[in-house]
């Protein structure tokens, strides 16, 4: 039996975190998710994930800031990361030191989360 991909949301909004876990649960996929921020490298160790979906605008961490930190700790560097943003300008930092492995544009529907979810877990 195949096991199921194991994605991590990251996000200070209870309903954004609800509507993923929704969508990504429905596509088969097993989700875990916190609004811990502080607690990023405790939760991926303790869950493993193999993929995190990280939302840029967080109350505690800038989220670009936490990408960096686990895209530049040896444990975690080879982690996917995909962040939700607002923003059009983060597309061209994809290219930096520390960057994420995709930007998903907020607000976005049920496919593009989805295709762009199945593009990094077969990266």
């Amino acid at each position: 039996m195949v096991m199921a991909k194991r994605i991590l949301i990251v996000d200070d909004n209870e309903l954004m975190i609800e509507v993923m876990t929704y969508i990504l649960l429905g596509n088969g996929y097993e989700v875990a998710s916190s609004n811990r921020v502080h607690e990023i490298f405790r939760i991926i160790k303790a869950c493993r994930p193999d993929l995190v979906i990280l939302d840029l605008v967080n109350k505690s961490m800038d989220g670009r800031e936490l990408c960096r930190l686990i895209k530049l700790n040896r444990a975690t560097k080879n982690l996917r990361v995909i962040v939700c943003s607002e923003n059009e300008e983060t597309d061209d930092r994809k290219s930096q030191k520390g960057a994420p492995d995709d930007v998903l544009q907020k607000p976005f529907g049920m496919n593009s989360l989805i295709s762009k979810v199945q593009l990094q877990l077969a990266a």
